[in-house]
């Protein structure tokens, strides 16, 4: 009689709103959700942090601080209580593990974009399909424990823009948002905004602690990423993002990702 109670409440929790499956006394919670592409979550914050994977689809996360691109085979981490949004391309099936924060006290501190390994997939996918409420010290929460070993053991990847605050900054990050494509050098950027190439490339160092070639190339690896995945052609997303060709572009995906587009979509 027992368990019959227990599913039942279970189904119905499953059904309802976020807010009330974050208010259960379990120290971890997983949801599966789908999301047509193009579809954008709008700015929010939860108490617990978050590991949000993507068995399909790329993932836009954008929060304060900066942006996070997230195809498949990568999560990203999001500490409690920070305020992101989420936008998606490409169909997306999404794997969100709800984790409280005093159950993890050694997390990561900030957003950051984390490696799935086959065995780290597999664990999500299997929390996932698990009942929502289950047993304290039970084998539910003893894969989950499996699950934070996992996160702690994953590498780091270079998948996050950081987003300035200086205002002349701003302008053209906006500017490279809506053409990633723009290859004016720093000085003609200077122009625009009334500044020194100087001045520029000492507030984008400080800011985002990169070079302005460098930021502005991790702007066109995360916009490649989600063009990529939309299955646009590499040699439409190689001209349209400002290479001169399509093999210049491979090999900046390669020195970045350690992949070509082909094998880094492969996987």
């Amino acid at each position: 009689m027992q368990t019959n109670n227990t599913s039942k409440k279970t189904k119905s929790i499953s059904r309802g709103p976020v807010k009330d499956i974050l208010g259960l006394s379990q120290p971890i919670v997983a949801m599966a959700k789908e999301f047509p592409s193009g579809h954008t979550i709008a700015s929010h914050q939860h108490t617990r942090a978050q590991l949000l994977y993507s068995s399909s689809g790329v993932m836009t996360v954008e929060a304060e601080s900066g942006i996070w691109v997230v195809p498949p085979l990568r999560a990203v981490w999001i500490p409690a209580y920070t305020h992101h949004q989420i936008r998606t391309s490409g169909q997306l099936s999404m794997r969100t593990l709800y984790i409280d924060p005093k159950f993890f006290p050694d997390s990561p501190h900030g957003c950051c974009v984390i490696v799935v390994s086959a065995l780290l997939r597999e664990l999500i996918l299997h929390a996932v399909a698990m009942p929502l409420i289950y047993p304290a010290k039970g084998p539910e929460e003893r894969l989950l424990l499996v699950i934070l070993d996992q996160i702690r053991s994953v590498s780091i990847t270079p998948l996050e823009l950081p987003i300035p605050e200086d205002t002349r900054l701003k302008k053209i990050y906006k500017s490279l948002s809506e053409n990633p494509g723009d290859n004016r050098i720093l000085e003609d950027w200077g122009k625009m905004v009334g500044a020194t190439g100087r001045t520029l490339a000492r507030h984008f160092r400080s800011e985002t602690g990169m070079s302005f070639g460098q930021w502005r190339q991790q702007i066109r690896i995360l916009e490649a990423l989600r063009r990529l995945s939309l299955k646009e052609p590499v040699t439409t997303v190689a001209i349209e993002l400002g290479y001169y060709s399509t093999s210049a572009f491979i090999s900046m995906f390669k020195r970045a990702l350690g992949k070509t587009p082909g094998q880094y979509f492969a996987e």
